[in-house]
């Protein structure tokens, strides 16, 4: 089966020659990798297996697709959002309408201006589509949109204290992710739509469910409707606790979860499926706290054999990733005996990887010539 097959019988719940994978790696891991491969850094994703190709265009582009060399340097994005690498992260360090006024806020201008420049992004993309499955992330839609501008504790406050503010902020910060969505689903052909927004924390959500219902919910709707309309498959991510809230999402539109952040409380990824497995495709589960970076690899290959069995009961409904970025301290054993498990095998990657190499030689070789 090809990339694309392999994706849309884990979508449509049908048997696949494999468990489709679509793995995130620490900046470091991938250093690892591509030192252990011998590829660029970039090209550890397929050598890997990966099956879905897709970036950002909206603002996680500038937190996750600019990397700095050292901690301390930085750059300001679009928005206005100050960001400064530390621990191999960028991390905010000014928010431009933290402390501002109402008034200040509501007359915060959205970089719509930059829309040709952020949508050129997926060019590198669909380009080298091939028979890959294509997806364009139009995330943080809402609430985290609205966090990196405003400051954690002053949007907070504004839910509280300033439903009004926010709620109209909401809606801004979604229809910029909701204009970006449309236009690239008329210019790119996209296999699915990539939304998010981190509402939860490692124990519970950051606000309640019913000031989420009321205030983020309806503006969450509106953005899942610009991929739902065009007919593409809605993938949410979501880190943490937000057991509370997977009724209204499903609701809402989504049908893909992720990363199902499964040490936090109501996230046992078995036991959203035995619940939701009839609604959702599940993508995620593999723990990244414990299991992969210090358990044995024995343990590993028997964890991620019990999970891709139980996700994939009655067929598909499964994306085999971690619940978030592969740390840098797991050992390789662990990494090749989580894939072994999916049906990919150390020799298949290293082979991608020579194919790759031998690639690239040839690609440098024509453009000298």
């Amino acid at each position: 089966m090809t990339s694309r097959e392999r994706m849309y019988a884990a979508l449509t719940r049908q048997p696949a020659d494999r468990v489709p994978i679509f793995m995130w790696f620490h900046p470091e891991t991938y250093v690892q990798l591509s030192g252990l491969l011998e590829i660029g850094a970039a090209d550890v994703p397929e050598a890997m297996g990966n099956d879905v190709r897709q970036t950002w265009v909206n603002n996680n582009y500038a937190m996750e697709g600019i990397v700095h060399e050292r901690d301390g340097e930085g750059h300001v994005d679009d928005w206005g959002i100050r960001w400064v690498k530390q621990f191999h992260f960028n991390q905010i360090a000014l928010h431009p309408l933290a402390g501002q006024s109402p008034e200040e806020v509501l007359a915060y201008h959205f970089p719509e201006e930059r829309f040709q420049d952020l949508l050129a992004r997926m060019r590198p993309v669909v380009e080298d589509r091939r028979d890959f499955f294509i997806g364009c992330d139009v995330s943080p839609c809402v609430f985290e949109m609205y966090w990196r501008l405003r400051g954690m504790e002053d949007a907070l406050v504004d839910i509280a204290a300033r439903p009004e503010l926010a709620r109209a902020m909401f809606r801004r910060c979604a229809d910029f992710a909701i204009r970006l969505g449309e236009q690239a689903c008329e210019r790119f052909r996209l296999d699915w739509y990539w939304t998010g927004d981190d509402i939860a924390g490692q124990l519970a959500m950051m606000m309640s469910p019913a000031h989420w219902r009321s205030l983020i919910k309806p503006e969450l709707a509106r953005v899942f409707a610009t991929g739902r309309d065009k007919g593409l498959p809605v993938a949410y991510h979501c880190c943490g606790a937000l057991r509370p809230i997977i009724p209204d999402l499903i609701e809402t539109g989504m049908t893909v979860l992720n990363p199902v952040q499964c040490n936090c409380p109501g996230m046992d990824p078995l036991e959203l499926k035995r619940e939701f497995g009839k609604e959702l495709t599940f993508m995620g589960g593999v723990d990244t706290q414990h299991l992969l970076p210090h358990g044995p690899a024995a343990e590993v290959r028997r964890a991620t054999a019990r999970l891709i069995e139980g996700m994939t009961a009655g067929g598909g409904g499964y994306i085999l990733a971690a619940s978030h970025t592969i740390p840098p301290e797991t050992p390789e054993e662990n990494i090749f005996a989580m894939y072994a498990e999916a049906g990919v095998t150390r020799e298949e990657i290293y082979d991608r990887a020579a194919a790759l190499r031998a690639h690239r030689s040839r690609a440098g070789a024509d453009r000298a010539g």
